[in-house]
């Protein structure tokens, strides 16, 4: 089973970038995107490629948040949203289910545009930990996909001790990313197998972050424990370019049903 995340920074953009070109020689089970930045009905059928069930999550905001997924196989069901109003309006979350095992395309608040949006944050954090608890105890096999905005160890940026009073490095997202692995006994798929410094998904567009490397890696595929055995290998995209972010795609050792 493979599986790719992609903060598309603009499903549109990407698309102008190539991603579509891109995606079908990939060879994915499952495909999830976060930031469309798209009202479904200002996508046209390049946006629902052929031989791929496509599932969109809108926010209310034009242009604003928004994720998707696409795969090849019929879904058992897909659900829309976390059932918390104030943040499935920004269109955070789709989950397709495969018998025992649910893949959802997730995104997390940014807290780095002012204040007000940590507060959003801290908000989304402290509700989704009892339900991150919740999926641990029902008997489900998750792969959690997205963008997290928070960066986990020094390891997973580049310029770490400038940045630890910064959105997505606070002291504070740490700790709740600590009591996410070591409580309550989520996986962070990409560490089972790669341990390597300078592992990064997404670069600032300023200065020469990309060319120089100067990352944080905030994108995720977060697994339940039974899964974790299954991880085989992993890879971040570079080749190309189609947004600030960059696909990170796992195989797993895994059947989609």
């Amino acid at each position: 089973m493979r599986i790719i995340s992609l903060n598309a920074n603009g499903i549109r953009a990407a698309s102008r970038k190539g991603f579509f070109d891109w995606l079908p020689k990939q060879n994915a089970d499952a495909v999830c995107i976060q930031e469309t930045k798209a009202k479904i009905n200002q996508l046209d059928a390049s946006f629902f490629p052929e031989g791929w069930h496509a599932y969109y999550c809108d926010a209310n905001k034009p242009g604003y948040s928004g994720v998707a997924l696409y795969t090849p196989h019929q879904p058992d069901t897909v659900h829309w949203g976390l059932g918390f109003d104030e943040f499935d309006a920004e269109g955070r979350a789709i989950e397709a289910r495969f018998g025992n095992l649910s893949i959802v395309s997730l995104y997390l608040p940014s807290g780095s545009s002012g204040d007000h949006r940590q507060e959003s944050k801290w908000r989304f954090l402290n509700l989704y930990l009892p339900r991150l608890k919740a999926m641990m105890a029902d008997g489900r096999d998750y792969v959690l996909c997205g963008d997290w905005n928070i960066a986990h160890r020094n390891i997973d940026l580049k310029n770490w001790k400038s940045n630890q009073k910064n959105s997505g490095f606070l002291p504070e997202e740490r700790a709740w990313l600590d009591t996410l692995f070591d409580d309550v006994g989520w996986v962070d798929a990409f560490r089972v197998v790669n341990q390597q410094e300078d592992q990064y998904t997404w670069w600032s567009n300023r200065g020469q972050a990309w060319a120089k490397n100067v990352g944080w890696r905030i994108d995720y595929q977060m697994v339940t424990p039974s899964l974790k055995q299954a991880i085989r290998s992993t890879a971040v995209y570079k080749d190309e370019r189609f947004s600030d972010h960059a696909p990170l795609t796992i195989d797993y050792d895994w059947p989609i049903r």
